[in-house]
């Protein structure tokens, strides 16, 4: 499997992703990993209806993520990896994943959650997920919309 992206946006398949980030990724699957996500019939359905003409989506728990990106079978396949938070992000990526860099996107803000810019809020959870991926070598760039300059987001969360 050919990782040509990987995005953090707990919006998952929206307009910016459908237009812009899908054509960037230059894949043609998108595969939503999420152990939430992947339990919930009805989201699921909405987002394969919401994918961009022509891109196949498969919406996976983390274990079946790592089954299918080390089956020879999709040794060829170009993905667009989607996750709604860091924590599925570092599960893959302790599982074996080689991700070199994440972009994150869009986390909604809720309580009991610290607001670091205005798209993106964080738990305690997620801070320490996000701080032990930038420890294992992947870089966390911040960039909500494709056209923003891509920022070091460790640097965003040093402020917190």
């Amino acid at each position: 499997m050919k990782i040509n992206l990987s995005r953090i946006d707990d919006r998952l398949i929206h307009g910016q992703v459908t237009t812009v980030w899908t054509r960037e990724a230059n894949a043609e699957r998108i595969i939503v990993i999420s152990d939430e996500v992947a339990k919930d019939e009805m989201r699921k359905t909405l987002l394969k209806q919401a994918a961009p003409p022509g891109v196949k989506v498969n919406i996976v728990d983390v274990e079946k993520a790592v089954r299918v990106y080390n089956n020879p079978k999709y040794a060829d396949t170009t993905v667009f990896l989607l996750f709604v938070n860091p924590i599925d992000v570092l599960n893959v990526v302790k599982a074996g994943l080689p991700l070199k860099e994440i972009n994150i996107g869009g986390m909604a803000y809720r309580d009991g959650r610290k607001q670091i810019t205005k798209s993106i809020s964080v738990s305690e959870e997620e801070i320490k997920a996000f701080k032990e991926l930038n420890e294992l070598g992947v870089y966390l760039d911040l960039r909500v919309v494709y056209s923003d300059s891509s920022q070091d987001f460790m640097n965003k969360l040093k402020k917190v």
